[in-house]
């Protein structure tokens, strides 16, 4: 029955996230009405938020089955762009005996190892599987009830949430004492007018965000953080790729190179986090850029960034709001904490963003403490959610599954190791390779970068 499906959408707070996932809440319910079917319960993971963790689902397992535990036989995951036909789900789901455990999903796996994932199942890393939230996962109720049970008993013990559907698959696959993964061929992440959904219960279209003309390049105020031991190698990469997308643009160095030029923020160079030079850069914004500004990004020298793609996802972003976009890591959610944008794929932040954390006197503990924590730690406190975009990525290309980026025009890459960046960037970020804004998936000619 599909009363007994309970719908979790994994929503965010900002307005044009939230209004995607009320679109969707709205359309499972219309398709439940129009069959004549007693409602399903469908929830947003934003208005959840007892939890700081929401987003990282773990934590909620207890109230989903204390909650749901007797009445439903299904939660169901989805993303705010995933599409749902609800009679396909249905008809699938019954194929399954909802009193056995039951972790459905989109198989992803990596065909090598990689940082992301800690370098797990190294001798092959092709044999875990872990679902792709894009194309919906779920959970049966006995599995639910048991992992809240274990969360009882055994509070979340790790400190990072970096890849949170690897670490999922992980917890629920205890070791091997637990369910691997099912999957499942009708949760799809082709897009809804593709000829191969009509065995889809799912599909998902969001390939590139455009929400009418793209922001302006002078709307964006770009920084680069560098330092001198870099200048010669990493620098030329940026002049070779994405700086000329860039209307303004500034490099930030601990050393004044009038051939880049870059400008010397009185900020030594550290060798961990760069807390003191990010909030220099984040003053010298507010105090020295035009205020007509709205949007600023910092990046590393060895970020990878295209500055058209990012013009057009922040036609979708409202300057106004304090925005605080990019990917999103986790620090000790089990136990409070706290979600912070992870800095090598670029961290954007509106003006408002900006003047509301300086004002708000919270700065670095240290110069060297890791600046894109003190910023999710900072921001956290100030009630200003972050924004997470899949677009972003702190590492290279190789380093997520091939199927994982099959439904993604990205915007960023992190790190020129073991790669030539330069090829990187334009096979997978540079102009030519843009959709047809005719809403078309194009076909990149991606070599195995």
């Amino acid at each position: 029955e599909l009363k007994e499906i309970v719908f979790i959408i994994q929503s965010q707070s900002n307005s044009f996230h939230s209004k995607r996932a009320e679109d969707l809440k709205r359309d499972i319910l219309k398709q439940a009405a129009d069959l004549g079917k007693e409602l399903p319960t469908v929830l947003l993971i934003h208005q959840m938020d007892r939890h700081e963790g929401a987003w990282t689902i773990l934590p909620l397992m207890r109230d989903f089955s204390v909650t749901y535990g007797r009445n439903s036989s299904w939660i169901f995951f989805c993303e705010e762009d995933t599409r749902i036909q609800v009679v396909k789900l249905l008809e699938t789901l019954g194929r399954f005996d909802e009193s056995k455990e039951w972790f459905l999903g989109k198989a992803l796996y990596d065909e090598e190892s990689t940082i992301i994932h800690h370098y797990a199942f190294a001798e092959n890393p092709t044999v875990f599987k872990f679902p792709d939230f894009a194309a919906g996962w779920a959970l049966s109720i006995p599995l639910v009830n048991k992992l809240a049970k274990k969360l009882k008993s055994e509070p979340l013990k790790s400190d990072f949430t970096i890849d949170l559907k690897h670490e999922i698959a992980l917890y629920i696959w205890q070791n091997g004492e637990g369910p691997h993964l099912t999957p499942v061929p009708e949760f799809c992440t082709d897009d809804m007018n593709s000829y191969k959904v009509d065995h889809c219960a799912t599909t998902f279209s969001n390939f590139l965000p455009l929400c009418g003309e793209p922001v302006k390049k002078e709307d964006i105020f770009v920084a680069v953080k560098t330092c001198r031991k870099f200048h010669g190698d990493r620098i030329p990469v940026v002049k070779q790729t994405w700086e000329r997308e860039a209307a303004l643009i500034e490099y930030y160095s601990d050393y004044e190179d009038i051939s880049i030029p870059t400008i010397d923020l009185g900020v030594p160079n550290t060798d961990r986090g760069h807390c003191g030079k990010t909030f220099a850069i984040l003053e010298r914004f507010l105090n020295h850029s035009s205020p007509r500004t709205p949007w600023l990004v910092i990046v590393d020298d060895d970020t990878l960034i295209s500055i058209l793609r990012l013009r057009k996802l922040l036609s979708c972003y409202d300057p106004n709001e304090p925005v605080f976009l990019g990917e999103r890591y986790g620090y000790g959610l089990g136990t409070g904490g706290y979600s912070y944008i992870t800095g090598g794929g670029g961290m954007v932040f509106s003006r408002i963003a900006v003047q509301k954390l300086l004002a708000s006197k919270c700065r670095c503990y240290s110069m060297d403490a890791p600046d894109d924590m003190v910023l999710g730690m900072c921001f956290s406190g100030l009630g200003i959610p972050i924004t997470h975009s899949p677009l972003f990525h702190q590492a290279r290309p190789m380093d997520y599954p091939k199927g994982y980026l099959s439904h993604q025009i990205p915007v960023s890459f992190h790190k020129h190791w073991n790669i030539d960046p330069v090829k990187v960037y334009f096979t997978w970020l540079a102009p030519h390779t843009e959709e047809s804004l005719n809403g078309r998936k194009v076909v990149y000619n991606r070599e195995d970068l």
